[in-house]
């Protein structure tokens, strides 16, 4: 009989109760394999806090406070775990399939492999995304103004059969040696809620590591649910992402960097005018936000903060 190596699951969530529990309780229907399950419970209210400790006595939940993004929060559970492999999940997922169990059959099958990632399907079983593309400044560029996504049409890195290679891995679920991710630093925590995933991919491969995606495993993700436990969130998280995210496409090059920031900046303005124009309040200042947030010093979480503390 094949022993398999024991695994932390990680998850962050923001005080959301109504991802979380479904998450957990389909993770445990559908994990055989030696497993734990860290959760930052980030902002948790002492109610849920209470809640969930009674609920599931064998999950470690590690409180955190103060004002962090997607990376530090994952970070907290991570410096602490002692297994030999790591999945990091987002709460608003759920296990339709053993996805750990499958997800560790391919890693060992695999030579040469630093991380996997499953097959992302929406509620209905519908495909929403497999495998992602070398991400540029021009596709990140694109994508900001114009929402063309280079990852829906089908390439080498994307949409393959079976197990492929892909560049970028989805920050929503992957598997990972934890040594081996230590080695990487975890994630960059100066990417308050994006691009970490990415840019923890461009290390990886940047070092000679490979990303694959196993397409006969799927993941139910729910998208767009972690962390929007109040819906005027997105006017403080919004801002911080495309800050990061231009830090993160321009390279430290001053020409990408300016270019990025007066086109993105232009288009979020005629954004912020037809939203507000619409009566979509919400969206509006987020767009608004990021036209500031792109022409300060200020880092990401620095943005947030400052967006946060005014909701």
């Amino acid at each position: 009989m094949q022993m398999f190596p024991s695994v932390s699951i990680v998850i962050v969530c923001m005080d959301n109760l109504k991802n979380l529990i479904p998450c957990l309780d389909s993770i445990i229907k559908n994990t055989t394999i030696q497993y734990d399950i860290w959760v930052t419970a980030y902002m948790f209210s002492q109610e849920n806090l209470d809640k969930v400790r009674k609920d599931y006595p064998n999950i470690h939940f590690v409180v955190n406070n103060e004002i962090s993004g997607f990376s530090e929060n994952n970070n907290i559970c991570l410096k602490r775990i002692k297994t030999e492999y790591t999945l990091i999940l987002n709460d608003d997922t759920l296990f339709k399939e053993p996805v750990l169990d499958k997800l560790i059959q391919s890693f060992l099958s695999i030579e040469d492999v630093s991380v996997i990632s499953p097959k992302f399907v929406n509620v209905d079983g519908t495909l929403q995304s497999c495998g992602r593309n070398k991400s540029t400044w021009w596709s990140f560029l694109m994508e900001s103004i114009l929402g063309i996504s280079s990852d829906k049409k089908q390439s080498k890195y994307v949409r393959q059969q079976h197990i492929f290679q892909t560049y970028n891995i989805s920050g929503a679920c992957f598997l990972i040696k934890t040594d081996y991710f230590k080695q990487l630093g975890f994630f960059d925590e100066y990417y308050f809620f994006s691009p970490e995933d990415i840019a923890l991919s461009t290390k990886i491969n940047r070092l000679g590591g490979k990303c694959y995606v196993d397409a006969d495993i799927s993941l139910c993700h729910l998208g767009g649910g972690t962390g929007t436990r109040k819906s005027w969130i997105k006017t403080a998280t919004l801002p911080a992402s495309k800050k990061g995210s231009v830090r993160f496409y321009s390279n430290d090059s001053f020409w990408i960097k300016n270019i990025l920031n007066f086109s993105i900046g232009a288009a979020c303005l005629l954004k912020f005018l037809l939203l507000k124009i619409k009566g979509d309040d919400i969206n509006a200042v987020a767009q608004w936000h990021c036209v500031l947030a792109l022409f300060s010093s200020m880092t990401p979480k620095e943005i947030f903060t400052k967006y946060y503390s005014s909701l």
